[in-house]
């Protein structure tokens, strides 16, 4: 049987290092709004001929869009993702005749997607509060599913730091995507973010409930075992279910296109996550909290006194 609750200070620091780095690069880089949240003009263009990057860039430049962000699809040839500040239509009518004299191709196809300033507002609001909301009803969903237990509100926070754990994790890896390589922040972002959620605590009611099941049948007195069998009987559910689930999401992320690989993305990040939250957080949290052992959540053991030799 492994060890998972003894082991609990090695996983709170590994979990330490990734919310760390993700915080950090949060700092310094923030997180790359895309159009939904930030305002402004998303364009899809595609060219008929094949046209490099840096005359396209060059040519937005020319019609006074230097700081126009331009990612190009790496699964069609010749069409690019452009995010420019707000314009009109007739704008875009004369930028996008421009680019086909500038460039010397016709455009095949082509699409424009606006967003005001009040609708990316409304939008940053709405995401906000429905992650509130939802980790309320998380919370007291779990508080009442083991209210047969001592302290059941405790179990629910518990859940929710986990979840949390998740979401940080999330939020963090997006933060260094955008900063090395260009990765957006948009609305399917949000989608995906409130998937996390979901598949996370259903991992995580799965090995709480483990736990319970143990509790009832008097498996040890010593809390700690008791957990630890619970987790450990979860690891196949666990990992059997949550593998599953990501090599269908590595496949749509090889396969799907390029405009839903930010709804992929966070699901892969984020399911991992919570796979390793449930079996390495979750459980590990409820025994520190019943134990009083508060000093387990630092990453390195607390100096004991050493005996005084007597001559």
């Amino acid at each position: 049987m492994i060890d998972f609750v003894g082991k609990k200070r090695w996983f709170f620091l590994i979990s330490a290092i990734l919310i760390l780095a993700g915080i950090i690069s949060l700092a310094v880089f923030g997180l790359r709004w895309g159009v939904d949240f930030s305002s402004g003009t998303s364009i899809t263009l595609r060219f008929e001929n094949a046209v490099e990057l840096g005359q396209l860039r060059q040519e937005l430049a020319r019609f006074g869009y230097e700081n126009a962000s331009v990612q190009p699809n790496k699964d069609v040839i010749g069409e690019f993702f452009i995010t420019l500040p707000e314009i009109s239509s007739d704008q875009y009518t004369q930028l996008k005749a421009g680019l086909e004299a500038g460039l010397a191709t016709n455009i095949t196809d082509s699409n424009l997607y606006t967003v005001s300033p009040i609708i990316a507002l409304a939008t940053v609001r709405n995401t906000v509060i429905a992650v509130i909301i939802a980790s309320i009803g998380i919370l007291l969903y779990i508080s009442w599913a083991f209210r047969k237990m001592p302290k059941p509100f405790r179990w629910g926070i518990c859940a929710i730091l986990a979840l949390l754990h998740d979401l940080i994790i999330v939020v963090g890896v997006f933060s260094i995507l955008g900063w090395a390589a260009g990765m957006e922040v948009d609305s399917l972002f949000v989608a995906g973010v409130l998937g996390i959620v979901g598949v996370s605590v259903n991992n995580i009611v799965v090995v709480f409930d483990r736990i319970r099941e143990n509790l009832k049948r008097g498996v040890s007195s010593d809390f700690a075992v008791v957990t630890n069998v619970g987790i450990t009987e979860s690891v196949g559910r666990s990992l059997n279910t949550g593998l599953a689930t990501l090599f269908v999401i590595v496949a749509l992320y090889l396969l799907g296109g390029a405009t839903i690989r930010t709804l992929i993305l966070a699901l892969l990040v984020g399911i991992t996550a919570g796979i390793y939250s449930s079996l390495c957080i979750a459980g590990q949290l409820l025994v520190v909290w019943e134990k009083g052992e508060w000093g387990a959540l630092l990453p390195w053991p607390r100096r004991t006194a050493q005996p005084e030799l007597s001559e």
